[in-house]
């Protein structure tokens, strides 16, 4: 090894000269090269104590030690909520909450003239930098206008057209409390609230103040309620009317004659913008809309009428104030004939249910906030009745409202078999809520007596005051529902008790019925599977093996219904899906008069027992026992009128229907 490491050594030239000397002063060259690296070793250690002791001592100088770069950390706010300002700090809303921050030494965007107070209520963009306000771009370009309709992607102005919402606006309610709103919260027919503009397209929202909602924006459907968009509409006047089409600047006008017929359909001239206004030129005038038919025929309406085109067709928007709009809803609810204090009980549910959907519309695309159909309260399609009208004037701007100070639910159906339920047979979060929707016996405060005088066979137990939970379990409510109780209001009703038997199963209509129930809600219509129910796609079947009512809600309305067939085993749950499913379309329902009445889409009620005929394991058709008509909730309207003829007035029946509720006058 030793020999090798010479040889190589050897090759290298620096080192040439060093083998060439004799051994003894090689050896000499060694120690001395040895002590040089030893001082060198004790010269740094000696200095590396002098530094140390330096550094304890104070007396030497620190050594410059190098620090981390500053990151600034940077936030951008958009569209918040100044609330106030001071010469060195800001205050905003956003996100539901007031933050303040103090300003930099240098802010971006704030002229150096610009007073705190001008600052104050704004819409800005906010830069922080390092928890301080370094820049501040105020927002200024604000407007406002009569809402016409509203979704994500803009906003109907009136007279100003449609304008885009941009992805990141932010709404505000200013009034009352400080709270975030969005566009869902605009009140459509009305100019409650400001606008803030920049680069063409809304930023923020601003629910600037409280309006006294007096018109209602009704959608107008096709005859037959049949489609919420016409193709054409065909319309005139019984007095001279005026046509407004365009927008913005180009809003035109052209005055029609008394009897004109105009048909508008997609192509029409008149739509330069999206909407027409057509309106009568006196305040009592009523405009004719010749391409809808009503049961009183064609249907004429006060107020003025608007049409908006849409890709897929035209939608009839008719605005009117709220108390004329009930001269025309009540008649149509509720027989003319029926006592002043029923129809003045119906006028004034019908109001609050109005009023609480102009605050929250159902139609915000097109602008509406109801329909006139019985989706919400059917419009128009009875003549306006004096009686009727009386009962509106006589209540005038009363509504019903909660103990919290909100507007009530005011739900209400035709006739009650002696029982009503609750509104959570919806299974929704919010109709559990509806705590004052009570389910309570229609019924006077006598004992149960049959005809001869004597208690009802069979039902000995159930009397006037027999609850609603007792009504739950299935052979009480079979003793009640199977018999008559002369004590209920409605005991003289029509539809107090019907009968409704199919005798062949039509299993083909009863599967398209669970598919279309099943794609409105598959949580609600469930199947079995090792056991458990869980929401599954529906199989077809050819058989049915079984049907049975496994739960009742209060007042013992049907709540979960099972139908065992050859292929699987179903549950369908809700009130409405059981009436629908058991409804064979063809079958008619004869009522406790003798009188047949034909059913095509759903049961008059979901208060009934149910027998079903067998053949060997099948069940081959099957006899319903039932009473009512409606889905139970709220005020029974025959119930209403028995009351009245009883002598109770109005508010007392709606104090029974809504417990713990108060009539107050508009808000």
């Amino acid at each position: 090894m030793k020999k090798n490491l010479k040889k190589y050594f050897k090759k290298n030239r620096f080192l040439e000269n060093y083998y060439k000397l004799p051994k003894r002063q090689r050896i000499q060259l060694k120690k001395y090269l040895c002590m040089l690296g030893v001082a060198f070793l004790l010269f740094l250690f000696f200095l590396n104590l002098l530094h140390s002791c330096g550094r304890e001592g104070g007396d030497a100088p620190d050594m410059p030690e190098t620090s981390p770069q500053h990151i600034p950390v940077v936030q951008k706010l958009k569209n918040v909520w100044i609330t106030d300002a001071e010469a060195d700090r800001i205050t905003f809303f956003r996100d539901g909450e007031k933050e303040t921050f103090f300003l930099a030494a240098e802010t971006e965007g704030l002229d150096s003239f610009l007073a705190p107070e001008q600052m104050r209520e704004q819409l800005a963009d906010v830069e922080l930098t390092d928890e301080q306000v370094s820049a501040v771009i105020l927002k200024t370009d604000k407007f406002t206008g009569r809402v016409l309709s509203a979704d994500a992607n803009g906003i109907e102005i009136e007279g100003m057209g449609r304008i885009p919402l941009a992805e990141d606006y932010k709404g505000y309610r200013l009034y009352r409390e400080l709270t975030m709103c969005t566009f869902a919260d605009l009140t459509f027919g009305y100019a409650n609230a400001d606008f803030v503009r920049e680069n063409g397209v809304i930023c923020g929202i601003l629910l600037a103040r409280e309006t006294n909602m007096e018109d209602i924006r009704v959608l107008i459907k096709t005859s037959d309620y049949a489609d919420i968009l016409h193709t054409e509409v065909a319309l005139t006047a019984d007095s001279d009317f005026l046509m407004q089409y365009g927008s913005g600047e180009n809003i035109q006008e052209e005055l029609f004659s008394k009897g004109d017929k105009i048909t508008i359909d997609m192509d029409s001239k008149y739509f330069v913008g999206e909407r027409i206004r057509i309106a009568p030129a006196v305040l009592t005038g009523r405009i004719q809309l010749l391409s809808v038919n009503r049961s009183q025929g064609t249907p004429s309406y006060r107020g003025h009428i608007e049409l908006l085109r849409t890709a897929e067709g035209i939608a009839v928007v008719n605005e009117l104030p709220l108390e004329e709009y009930l001269f025309s809803v009540v008649p149509s609810e509720m027989p003319a004939s029926y006592p002043l204090e029923a129809l003045k009980a119906q006028a004034i549910c019908a109001r609050t249910y109005a009023y609480g959907h102009m605050l929250r519309a159902g139609y915000p695309r097109y602008g509406a906030h109801v329909d006139d159909s019985t989706s919400y309260q059917v419009y128009n399609n009875i003549t306006e009745a004096d009686s009727t009208t009386t009962a509106v004037k006589e209540t005038y701007g009363q509504m019903i409202m909660t103990d919290e100070g909100t507007v009530a639910d005011t739900y209400y159906y035709s006739t009650s078999c002696g029982v009503g339920t609750t509104a959570g047979i919806w299974k929704t979060a919010e109709a559990q809520a509806l705590d004052y929707l009570k389910s309570s016996r229609l019924s006077q405060e006598n004992p149960v007596q049959t005809d001869d005088g004597t208690a009802a066979a069979g039902s000995a137990e159930i009397t006037a005051e027999t609850t609603a939970e007792e009504l739950c379990e299935e052979e009480t409510f079979r003793d009640f529902i199977t018999q008559t109780h002369a004590e209920d209001y409605e005991a003289q009703e029509g539809w107090y008790r019907w009968t409704y038997t199919v005798k062949e199963i039509d299993t083909d209509r009863m599967l398209e019925t669970l598919k279309k129930r099943y794609e409105a809600n598959g949580k609600l219509i469930l199947t079995l599977k090792d056991g458990d129910y869980s929401s599954q796609s529906i199989k077809a079947f050819s058989k049915v093996t079984g049907i049975t009512i496994v739960k009742r809600g209060p007042g013992g309305v049907a709540d979960e219904l099972v139908i065992a067939t050859d292929k699987g085993t179903y549950k369908i749950i809700s009130e409405y899906n059981i009436r629908a499913v058991l409804c064979d379309g063809v079958t008619g329902v004869v009522r406790q008069d003798g009188s047949e009445v034909s059913m095509p889409t759903l049961l008059p009620s979901a208060f009934f027992v149910i027998e079903p005929s067998n053949d060997k394991k099948n069940v081959v058709g099957y006899n319903i026992i039932g009473g009512g008509f409606g889905h139970g909730v709220g005020m029974s309207q025959n119930g209403a009128k028995n009351m009245a003829l009883q002598g109770l007035g109005a508010e007392q029946i709606l104090n029974f229907f809504y417990e713990g509720c108060e009539i107050c006058s508009e808000q």
